[in-house]
């Protein structure tokens, strides 16, 4: 095909201010339809790419389009909003990108794997990080050294403006909605969890300058230790309360090896440490719109072996999250 014809499912923040500012450059890609509830957000979206048909919801744009006009779908909705916007993208036989976290419903994150994997359809999910130069350097040195060791990671900030960002039951929490990328990460480097113990902690931000109309109840920070293969342990912390005064945070991924720290700083940079070298790199594109190029590129050719996370392998990210909730929850150790 000439061109990609692609539908948008969702206008919101991480559309506008990434997908579509990715892809509107592409030369190689046509959005035909937008969906959004919000007029503004959906009329914003379309104004970058022509005149795309529109629609209110993904309901609408699914009882109006077929394969006869679309190629493949953006899904870019909040978590709860995910009711049967993949399985209709499923039952058309259209490969999908969807942003993270997917869904808070693992029961269906597993039949949309099923029915994916029935269908044989390409899908890709918004784990964009595993497509950084940085990360990359970091995979290819681990299998030179001694495995085993302990292992921070960190997303350490603020509260995001979003009103279903601040309840745990319509986010999930830091963890599931945000850290799920340090979280992916850790299994992109080390593979998947043996067990995971989990703490949370609530009470340092004031729920009542949160959000007007919205009872804050989400964890201000959570800490969990996951156990991986080959005697890795890593730590994984995620915190909300901080404000802008605090200053550089050192969100990312700390790995100490026997002979070798290596410090990752959140899509930024890499350092690797020995006593007699160090070594610093720092990211040398946008790892975005190289994540979009390779969803593009898999619909196109039929190949999806260049997309690093795709729906079945990032349900396995958002599983581990949830293990991490449940011992939270429950103050024991979750095995995986």
């Amino acid at each position: 095909m000439d061109k990609v014809r692609l539908a948008f499912i969702g206008c919101g923040g991480i559309c506008k201010g990434f997908h579509a500012n990715n892809l509107k450059d592409f030369d190689d890609i046509e959005v035909v339809a937008v969906a959004d509830p919000v007029e503004e957000r959906r009329d914003q979206i379309a104004s970058l790419f022509g005149s795309p048909r529109k629609y209110k919801n993904h309901t609408d744009l699914y009882d109006h389009e077929s394969k006869a006009t679309l190629d493949a779908v953006y899904i870019m909705i909040e978590p709860t909003a995910h009711t049967d916007t993949e399985l209709r993208a499923i039952d058309m036989g259209l490969p999908f990108m969807v942003e993270k976290p997917m869904t808070l419903d693992m029961s269906l994150a597993d039949t949309i794997v099923k029915k994916v994997a029935e269908k044989k359809l390409i899908t890709s999910c918004g784990f964009q990080d595993r497509y950084l130069d940085v990360i990359n350097l970091v995979k290819e040195e681990l299998p030179k050294h001694k495995p085993g060791g302990l292992v921070y990671g960190s997303w350490i900030g603020g509260i995001p403006g979003v009103w279903w960002w601040q309840k745990k039951d319509t986010c999930g929490g830091q963890l599931v909605e945000q850290n799920i990328h340090i979280l992916d990460g850790l299994r992109y480097l080390f593979g998947e969890a043996i067990d995971v113990y989990a703490t949370a902690s609530r009470g340092i931000v004031d729920a009542s300058t949160v959000h007007s109309g919205v009872n804050y109840d989400t964890d201000d920070h959570s800490t969990a230790v996951i156990r991986f293969p080959n005697n890795v342990t890593a730590t994984l912390v995620s915190a909300c309360y901080v404000d802008d005064k605090a200053g550089d945070t050192g969100s990312g991924i700390r790995i100490t090896l026997s002979d070798m720290v290596i410090d990752y700083r959140l899509r930024s940079r890499v350092t690797f440490q020995t006593k007699y070298e160090t070594r610093e790199v720092r990211k040398a594109f946008e790892h975005g719109i190289t994540a979009d190029r390779a969803f593009i590129d898999a619909v196109k050719t039929g190949d999806g072996s260049g997309i690093k996370s795709p729906y079945s392998d990032g349900v396995k990210s958002l599983r581990l999250a949830f293990a991490a909730n449940e011992s939270m929850d429950s103050g024991k150790v979750v095995r995986l």
